[in-house]
This record gives C-alpha cells, sequence and structure tokens, in this order.
C-alpha cells in the first residue's frame, strides 16, 4: 500500500465531495481515508470519483456517512459509544458503525478504523496536558493527578469495558459478512477505551478475526509526553496485529500536524511497518499544503520499500 491521506485535511473547506476529493488529488494523493464528518451525499459524490478510478478509498473512519440529523460541526466518532450503559444509544452506535463498513464494503476499502467508547466521569487528560503545557510535568501536584486518575479509572472501567467487548462481537460477525477490518485505534484521552493493556485483551478475544490494532502516532507520543505509555510500546506489544497507521506529529500536546512540525521521530515506525500495512496522514485544516508535500516526501524516503 502506498501513502494515503483522511480527509479530515480538507473535508470542513466544502460540502462538495468532489471538491474535497481533487483538492487531495493535486497535492499529489492517489489513495484516501473518508474521515467521519461526511455526509451521504458527500460520500455519493467521492464514489463516483472512485469508480471511475480517479481516487482510491483505502479506509473509512467511523462514522461514515455521519449519523442523520447530526451537524458536520458536532459529530465525532464516538457521538454514539459502543461502550455506552444506554442500551439504546449503544444500539444506535452498532447501526451507524455498520452503515461505515457498509460504505467500506461499496468502496472496497480494506478496514474501518473505530473508536471504542470510553469510561464515564470526568477526564482530567486536558488538566494534566495543561500542566505539561506549564513545564509542570514533574511537579508533586502533576505526579498526584497522574495516580488519582490511573486509580479512578481503574474503579470504573469495567463496565464500559465489557459493553465494548460486546459490540465488537456484534460488529466483528457483521465485518466478517463484508470482508471488512476493524482497526482498533488508540486513544488521546486516558478515560477512552481501549488503554494500552485494553488493546492486549481485545486482540487477545478476537484472535484470528476481522479485529486488528490500528496506530495512531500522535496518540501515542502524547501518552508518553504525559508519563503514561512509552510510545514505542505500543508499536513493540502489538505491531504484529497492526493493519493501518494514522500519521501525524504533535508538538505541545497538540497533535495531527503534518510530520516534521512537530516532535516526533517517524524513523521508529520502520521496523514495525510493513508494506500492506494502511499508512495514513491525519492532518487537519492547520495544515498548509507544502508542509504536507514535504511531509509526504519525508515519510516516503524514511519508509523506502514499504510504502
Amino acid at each position: 500500500m502506498g501513502l494515503a491521506i483522511s480527509t479530515a485535511w480538507n473535508s470542513l473547506k466544502s460540502n462538495s465531495g468532489d471538491k474535497i476529493i481533487r483538492e487531495i488529488k493535486k497535492l499529489g494523493f492517489e489513495e484516501v481515508e473518508l474521515n467521519f464528518n461526511l455526509t451521504s451525499l458527500m460520500i455519493k459524490d467521492i464514489f463516483y470519483l472512485s469508480e471511475s478510478s480517479y481516487i482510491k478509498i483505502v479506509s473509512v473512519h467511523n462514522f461514515c456517512p455521519i449519523p442523520k440529523g447530526l451537524s458536520r460541526l458536532r459529530v465525532l466518532p464516538d457521538y454514539y459509544s459502543i461502550s455506552s450503559p444506554d442500551e439504546d444509544e449503544r444500539k444506535l452506535a452498532i447501526h451507524f458503525t455498520k452503515r461505515s463498513i457498509d460504505t467500506a464494503y461499496k468502496f472496497r476499502a480494506k478496514a474501518v478504523v473505530l473508536h471504542c467508547g470510553r469510561s464515564k466521569g470526568v477526564d482530567p487528560t486536558k488538566k494534566l496536558i495543561d500542566l505539561y503545557r506549564k513545564g509542570l510535568k514533574g511537579s508533586p501536584y502533576y505526579r498526584r493527578l497522574k495516580e488519582k486518575m490511573l486509580t479512578h479509572r481503574e474503579s470504573i472501567h469495567k463496565t464500559f469495558f465489557k459493553n465494548t467487548l460486546h459490540s465488537l462481537e456484534i460488529l466483528n460477525k457483521y465485518a466478517q459478512k463484508r470482508d471488512i477490518i476493524l482497526g482498533i485505534e488508540n486513544r488521546f484521552y486516558f478515560f477512552e477505551i481501549p488503554s494500552f493493556e485494553e488493546i492486549g485483551i481485545i486482540l487477545k478475544k478476537f484472535y484470528g478475526s476481522k479485529i486488528f490494532y490500528w496506530h495512531d502516532t500522535g496518540h501515542a507520543q502524547l501518552q508518553e509526553n504525559l508519563g503514561l505509555t512509552k510510545h514505542i510500546d505500543f508499536l513493540s506489544s502489538y505491531s504484529e496485529y497492526m493493519c493501518g497507521i494514522h500519521i501525524h506529529d504533535i508538538k505541545n500536546a497538540d497533535d495531527h500536524k503534518a510530520p516534521l512540525q512537530g516532535e516526533i521521530d517517524f524513523n521508529i515506525l520502520y521496523p514495525y511497518i510493513k508494506q500492506e500495512t494502511l499508512k495514513i496522514m491525519e492532518v487537519h485544516m492547520s495544515s498548509k499544503e507544502k508542509d504536507i508535500i514535504d511531509a509526504k516526501v519525508y515519510l516516503k524516503t524514511i519508509l523506502n520499500g514499504k510504502l
């Protein structure tokens, strides 16, 4: 597989799927991931371009298209959560995830990227990030807050994680029928599912199925920056099960920057990426065209032979 880019970069610039794809194509990309704030009409536009071989869709980020009635600015990948204790919400999350699997099947894409919900409660990650930005990572208050965060998550996560596993059982069966891979993404906020350990539990439970690991470089680096889990540990522990990767940089806890615009040494990826791994540059709207082009050249250089 080559290097793809997510429509996360420019999807909010236009209501036209055609325009979004043509803007991406001008940057030299032949492969694209569809992100989570595209409407059904935008998907229809993009499908015509895909069918004419103008562009290749390699992956889809849940939910795609957005659930009916939700604003493109408000929608999130776990607006409806597969970990929710509210059975109605969880059923909606499963329903709309199945639609994303259908989208991937329609485009002959390989995978759907999943967020697996969260443990309810006030997530202190933002407070930890604020202290990190102020240079207080080594302070006693930072250490106490981190320990309290770890203890609190452990005390509340079991029911939510159980719901996630139950939802994944249903979604895995549906994905098997469509022959679509489900990529379980490592997360940004600490109360989100899965944690580092929960990734291993999911992969063990669903070994040999359609469920694999999806690595996100910015999220993993944030976990290391905050003193939670080292970036390299995600790769060394789960690369055997890794189907895809979101590649973006992070600077001072701000992620989704183009590579070379932050602090990550992307050379660490080389031993863990295979040629068939889906490689998606997932940068946001703030990234300039030149930054993306420079990042593309850089990644092709360091991942030589694996693109």
